[in-house]
């Protein structure tokens, strides 16, 4: 039924998709709360409900969703469908990473570069958006780069910072694309 639910998800059947994860939830399945809290989110099948979400997220989070814990995360931090809460944003960022999302590297790096919600430590920012960054994330080697230009919490190194604006330009990142056509303009590089 699993395979079922998320086939008519992604089929954009979000009646049926509906029914099936509500079956699924009766029966506790994890990321059965999660399939939940997207429909609420986005307001498919639903009325569009983020305080809804973020239980429905909430709790796949606290049955170890990665994917869960990423979204409650970016809601905590961002105030929405919740009271905002940077530390506890932080402490779910850190719980999808430790179980692989990628994406939470970067934004809990983006904390600690920051001191939101932790202790500013650029130390630990290299470390996190260095991990973001070698599984390609193009914001991670935007902000890799942007830690290696300025030589915060890493040893300075220009080109290192350009390669890896490079690769989060190569990906469409705007922001390393516009560094890189500046530097070109400038002959600072040639590509």
């Amino acid at each position: 039924m699993i395979k079922e639910a998320y086939q008519a998800l992604m089929a954009k059947e979000y009646n049926k998709a509906l029914e099936l994860y509500n079956i699924l939830e009766t029966q506790k399945e994890p990321t059965s709360y999660y399939y939940l809290g997207f429909l609420y989110f986005h307001g498919h099948a639903v009325a569009q409900d983020s305080k809804k979400a973020f239980e429905y997220f909430l709790e796949a989070a606290t049955r170890e969703v990665p994917i869960a814990q990423f979204e409650v995360a970016l809601m905590l931090e961002n105030g929405e469908g919740c009271e905002k809460n940077e530390s506890e944003a932080a402490f779910w960022y850190e719980e999808a990473a430790k179980r692989g999302n990628i994406d939470a590297f970067n934004n809990l790096g983006a904390m600690y570069k920051e001191g939101r919600g932790v202790h500013l430590d650029y130390k630990k920012a290299f470390i996190l958006f260095s991990k973001a960054a070698q599984a390609g994330n193009a914001k991670a080697q935007f902000n890799l780069g942007a830690l290696y230009d300025t030589g915060l919490g890493c040893e300075e190194n220009k080109e290192k910072s350009i390669e890896w604006c490079r690769k989060a330009a190569y990906q469409g990142h705007k922001m390393a694309e516009g560094i890189i056509k500046r530097m070109q303009h400038d002959g600072q590089i040639v590509f």
